[in-house]
């Protein structure tokens, strides 16, 4: 057994520390990396000051070490190579304080996302933050890659939710900076340079998040329109006259949403497959009588004037969950299609609409067969795109990236909306950032890993 393995043990005992073999029973990931977990050791740290031991032991050893969460990231942010120390957060998952008064919470990193949703509901409170792996990402993992999803419109992405941090850094070092406070102007926000660096800088421990008042009422829609100058009339329309309330706007393309409304999918459409584009609309508010009104009646004037051609408002719970099902059921194009590229992208909403032509045209160009399904964040710009065309080697991977990816660099748009860097568009990061730029992110990851021991391999080459 490597020294590293024998001194983790003595140190920490094995409740702590799991070998080679006890850790390969359990799953690689629960996305992309198929198989077991492949690890030298996986660390299962109990509190911020077993953290901070592990890694001064491992920094002296110079031993790698992959932090690792709920294990669904996208981008190949948690693959863990045989040479590589595994540290997992899952046993530091206490929920350390609700405060309705200041609207805050205090978590572990390796709360659940889902777990404090219902904890800060028990509360009158919304952490607003919700995506599709709510029920297995951890807290820790959704502020290391700066997560969106499906509510940013109205609440913003992690970025925004994020009071205070206290972390880890490589050599051992704690650096707790666990600010309560809206405001605090007193020298560098250090907490946005571990938001969103993909477990790369340094090890997220515990956090002070942002809570919203529970919303008391929820308006939901499915609504078709004719043409994507449509769907952004109405998405800036919609902001004027529900004002704070509206929370998201959901476009899908028309044929992700035939495929997720014909069999074998267990979802039927709400509304007929004709249509070129489907928008899902929600407004969260406080007045029922208020918010139901204001928003049927801002539908019924959109028919009337043909901004809108089609729509239907959930009335119950269960045409809730079946609406939202035909958004997030994304696994069911996996069920259909073999093999599958996946990506997400940023841009802006002008330039939506004649890049997914291209894309769309270049794909078929070259594979005439190809499909192309594409949904998303209209209100923040950030598409879900996924491809198949037939092949799965490397250089149609390579190919397809590069239709998908390249034309973003002349709009000024991004590789990545909110799935990070990780292994998969490293190679790529040069179309969304700066020569410059890129060799301020090493300097920033040399000063605080010097010896490269956090994700090795992630981000950079």
């Amino acid at each position: 057994m490597p020294e590293i393995v024998n001194l983790l043990i003595e140190t920490f005992g094995k409740h702590c520390v799991l070998t080679h073999e006890q850790a390969s029973t359990r799953i690689a990931s629960n996305w992309k990396q198929p198989g077991n977990l492949n690890c030298l050791a996986l660390l299962l740290p109990e509190n911020t000051q077993q953290v901070s031991k592990m890694l001064q032991l491992c920094n002296e050893y110079n031993q790698p070490v992959v932090p690792h969460g709920g294990l669904t990231n996208l981008v190949g942010g948690v693959v863990t190579n045989a040479n590589e120390i595994a540290l997992s957060l899952e046993r530091m998952n206490k929920i350390e304080e609700i405060n309705t008064t200041n609207k805050t919470v205090t978590v572990q990193a390796g709360v659940v996302l889902e777990q404090l949703q219902h904890a800060a509901a028990e509360h009158g409170q919304l952490f607003p933050l919700n995506l599709g792996a709510k029920g297995t990402c951890m807290i820790g993992g959704n502020i290391a890659s700066n997560a969106g999803g499906l509510q940013a419109l109205r609440y913003g992405v992690m970025r925004h939710l994020v009071l205070g941090l206290e972390v880890v850094l490589a050599d051992g070092t704690i650096i707790s900076s666990m600010n309560k406070m809206m405001k605090n102007n007193a020298g560098y926000d250090l907490k946005q340079i571990f938001i969103g660096s993909e477990g790369t800088l340094g090890i997220i421990t515990r956090a002070v998040l942002k809570l919203e008042d529970m919303p008391g009422t929820r308006n939901t829609a499915f609504i078709a329109v004719n043409s994507f100058d449509k769907a952004n009339e109405l998405l800036q329309l919609s902001r004027k006259h529900l004002n704070n309330n509206l929370t998201s706007f959901e476009l899908l393309w028309q044929d992700y949403y035939t495929l997720m409304t014909s069999p074998p999918s267990v979802f039927a459409p709400p509304l007929p497959q004709t249509y070129p584009f489907y928008i899902l609309m929600e407004s969260l508010g406080q007045n029922e009588e208020n918010d139901k009104t204001s928003f049927e009646g801002f539908l019924e004037g959109c028919l009337n004037n043909e901004l809108i051609v089609d729509a239907t408002i959930a009335q119950s719970h269960q045409e809730l969950n079946w609406f939202w099902g035909i958004r997030e059921n994304v696994e069911h194009i996996f069920s259909v299609h073999d093999p599958v590229f996946l990506f997400d992208v940023s841009l802006a909403i002008s330039d939506i609409d004649i890049y997914i032509k291209d894309i769309r045209s270049n794909l078929q160009s070259i594979w005439p067969d190809a499909y192309l399904y594409t949904f998303g964040h209209m209100g923040d710009g950030n598409l879900h795109l996924y491809v198949s065309c037939g092949n799965d080697n490397k250089e149609t991977k390579h190919r397809v990236e590069e239709i998908v990816y390249k034309p973003l660099q002349k709009i000024g748009g991004s590789i990545t909306g909110e799935h990070g860097i990780g292994l998969e568009k490293r190679s790529w990061l040069y179309l969304s950032r700066t020569p410059e730029e890129i060799a301020l992110m090493k300097t920033i990851k040399k000063a605080l890993d010097p010896k490269s021991i956090l994700n090795r391999g992630k981000l950079f080459e």
